[in-house]
């Protein structure tokens, strides 16, 4: 039992410890002027900017897609015309 009780002691110290140290870096973040701080919130807007690139790319993405179905669609209406053109000439030998 008492070891048990040492050892309960010992991680509610540690705990404690942990959760001082979680303050800190909470603290730290809410001042702008520290080195987490300015890592942070760099991070964060490198994120938001490779967030926005990646929706106009989808978005890009997207439009080739459709020009791309068009232009297939293109395709084989022409290549039903030549193939149209290519039995007239033939008849018309």
């Amino acid at each position: 039992v008492a070891a048990l009780q040492d050892e309960k002691n010992s991680l509610m110290s540690e705990n404690e410890i942990m959760n001082d140290r979680l303050e800190q870096l909470d603290d730290s973040l809410d001042d702008p002027n520290t080195v987490v701080a300015k890592k942070y919130f760099s991070a964060q807007l490198q994120l938001e900017q490779l967030q926005e690139e990646n929706f106009r790319l989808e978005a890009a993405k997207d439009d080739y897609r459709a020009h791309c179905e068009d232009l297939e669609k293109q395709l084989i209406e022409l290549q039903h015309r030549n193939n149209e053109l290519t039995s007239l000439a033939e008849e018309s030998r």
